[in-house]
């Protein structure tokens, strides 16, 4: 694939990405993730870093545009926020701690487990 052909790719997906974070909620990392390992080739740990980076901007601007509409809870997000930095840093030294391939099980039983408790919450319904 040519470097202006994967630009290309790269963007179209980043756009997707955030529209998906906006209108679902969830972090890039979900979609990201894995297109990052399986189409680009990025291992496991490049990919989560640069998924972790890529979330800072896209939050940045769905909460903005949400907050102007009243939507949201700044000083839960915030107190969420403060706790989860700590935990992130505990979860990227883990991460760090294991083998590439340990990490990628682990993230696809994850998401697994998240897709198949949606599926049941959402039948119940």
């Amino acid at each position: 694939m040519s470097a202006a052909l994967l630009l290309l790719v790269l963007a179209a997906f980043g756009l997707g990405t955030g529209a998906a974070a906006g209108l679902l909620g969830v972090g890039g990392g979900i979609l990201m993730v894995p297109f990052l390992t399986l189409a680009v080739g990025l291992s496991q740990h490049q990919a989560e870093a640069t998924s972790l980076v890529v979330v800072l901007p896209t939050a940045l601007a769905a909460s903005l545009a949400l907050r102007r509409r009243g939507v949201g809870d700044l000083g839960l997000a915030l107190r969420f926020g403060v706790v989860g930095a700590v935990g992130g840093l505990v979860g990227a030294l883990l991460a760090l701690a294991l083998p590439a391939s340990a990490l990628r099980v682990v993230f696809a039983v994850f998401l697994a487990l998240v897709g198949v408790r949606l599926v049941r919450d959402g039948v119940r319904t």
